[in-house]
Order: C-alpha cells, then structure tokens, then sequence
C-alpha cells in the first residue's frame, strides 16, 4: 500500500472521488465530492488542506482521509460536526483494516492529532481501529458523539401505523385530524428539481430562522451560502428535497430532505412559533415519511440529534462516535 497526500480535492477529482464512495460500506452524501467540496470552500478559511490517498501496489485508489487543519498539531475530517451527520474514511467495503494500516504506518513520526466526527458505530473506524493502532504505537480514543434515530420502513403506510405503539399513533391521528379541522386549507407541498429550490429556499430559510433563537444563530451569511450551493448540487442529481406545510398565508412548516442509497434523510427543518399549536412539524413529517414509504425507501434517517418529535414515530438510535488519533 502506497501513501500520498494532495493538498487540494481537485487533486483527486470527483469521478475518483465519488467512485470511491460508490464503493464504500457507508455510501454517506456528507462524504460525497460535491458536500466536501462545498464545505472546504465555505468554511476551511484557507486552512490547509490534507487529502491522504491510499493506493495498492497496481496503482488503484484504495481509501480516501480527507482532513484538514484545524490547529496548530491537530487535523480534523472535512465536512464540520456542524453541518455533517455521517463522515468517515472512504474506503473500498472490505479493505478499511489494511486501509487504515497504511494510513497509521504512514503517520507514525508525525507529532500531530486526528480527529474524526460523526463516524457510525458499525464502522471498522470505530471497531477495528484502536487494535490497528496499538500495533504502530499510537493511542486511540472514542467516545459517542451523538445518536440517530432510524427507522426501517414497511412496505405501506397503514402498515407502518399498525406497528406503532397505541399511544403513539392515537396522538399522530389526533394531530393530523386536528390540523384539518382547524386549518383545513393546510396542504404538503415538495420540490426537487433545482430551480423549483431555488425559488422555495427562501421560504425555507425563513422558517428555520423564525424557528428559534439558536437556529437563527446557526444560519447566518455564510451558513446560507453553504446550503445554498449543496442542496443545488444535490438537486442536480435528484438527491434533495424541500417540503412545506402550506396555507393560504404562507408556509408553516418546512423540511429539508437528503437521500441516498435507498434511505431518505431528514436534514433540517422549520415551523411558524405562531402556528405551533397545530403541530405542524409533527404533521407534515408524517407526509414525509407516507411519501418514502409510497416510493419504496427502504429506511427513513432522522439523523443526528435526538429531539423528542423524532421518537414519536418510533425509530431506533444508533450512535456515531468522535474517534482521535494521538
């Protein structure tokens, strides 16, 4: 195995790039060239950029570690906790040990920390690693990040109800019958295409702001930008969506969805305070899901955070970990 560094993604290309990711175990959008590439333009600040390249002896791309500067001795994944719920080592299903073999001898005299957010807990990163490392004389540690509810999807909606808990699907039922009797005009609306987007992402934008006082904190300027020219580029190949409750008066919930692989994720959302009496969220996530079940996904992912409306459908948590290497 062959280590090698490029200092800009461009160095690497997207086809090579995203072929990798292709042919990962976890497939993850926040991995994919156009999140990475985005989010280094966005918030590296110019830091430097290190993309350590794992090749095998006939000159085939084997892994990809995309890091970068964080600090002085300190080297961090690409793609911020912030703003990225699954990251990792991209590497080839089945070659992630010997990857990461490579990767550590390679490293061994470098006095400098890496750092690894959100990494799934079924990832060999988490599992096979600390082993891995103990033998090149370097410390590991890991520790849960944060958790993300998932829920498996049946092959019908009426199914899916009929598998909930009686509390839960009577409050469901009792909220969606509520938001028709008191706002009978309240309708789910989704565009995909990117135009379509681009014209709805303000109305998005908005409600997450009016959300509350953190969110708005969260999506400043630059924020904006980001998400502006991600949900573009995901679009553009038909793996984004926004969805609305809709009124007469405006929107009153919104979400934004990523998906993937068979699954379809709840990215980031937002409702009208005012409105909050209506459930809104609650109601149209149920439209959202109704509609991954008519097209067939296999799995809905709430992602990170464990926010008490998620478990209201009754999802399971499974963590991801923060891992370093010292």
């Amino acid at each position: 195995m062959k280590v090698s560094i490029r200092d800009r993604l461009e160095a690497v290309g997207a086809p090579a790039w995203d072929g990798l990711v292709a042919a990962s175990r976890l497939r993850s959008p926040f991995l994919s060239w156009t999140w990475q590439w985005e989010w280094s333009r966005t918030f590296a600040d110019g830091r430097r950029l290190e993309i350590r390249c794992v090749e095998d002896g006939r000159g085939n791309l084997v892994a990809l570690l995309p890091l970068y500067e964080s600090a002085p001795g300190s080297l961090q994944i690409i793609g911020g906790a912030d703003v990225s719920d699954y990251l990792d080592l991209i590497a080839v299903q089945g070659r992630e040990e010997e990857a990461w073999m490579a990767l550590l001898q390679s490293r061994t005299a470098e006095q400098v920390e890496w750092a690894l957010h959100a990494v799934p807990e079924i990832s060999p990163t988490v599992s096979a690693l600390p082993p891995l490392a103990a033998a090149c004389g370097l410390e590991v540690s890991s520790a849960v990040e944060e958790r993300c509810p998932v829920l498996a999807l049946p092959s019908s909606w009426e199914s899916y109800l009929a598998r909930l808990s009686g509390k839960h699907r009577h409050e469901l039922q009792r909220k969606m019958r509520r938001l028709e009797r008191d706002a009978p005009d309240a309708h789910a609306s989704s565009v995909s295409a990117p135009a379509d987007i681009e014209a709805r992402i303000g109305d998005f934008l908005a409600l997450h702001r009016s959300s509350r006082v953190g969110k708005a904190r969260f999506m400043d300027d630059r924020m904006e930008r980001f998400f502006r020219r991600a949900l573009w580029a995901f679009a553009e190949r038909g793996a984004a969506r926004l969805w609305f409750l809709d009124t007469a008066s405006g929107p009153i919930a919104t979400f934004v969805t990523i998906e993937w692989d068979g699954t379809v994720g709840l990215y980031n959302s937002g409702f009208a305070p005012e409105r909050a009496a209506l459930s809104p969220g609650v109601v149209l996530l149920a439209q959202v899901i109704r509609d991954a079940i008519a097209r067939g996904r296999a799995k809905f992912d709430f992602l990170r955070g464990e926010e008490r409306y998620k478990f209201e459908f009754e999802p399971v948590a499974e963590a991801v970990y923060q891992v370093r290497i010292r």
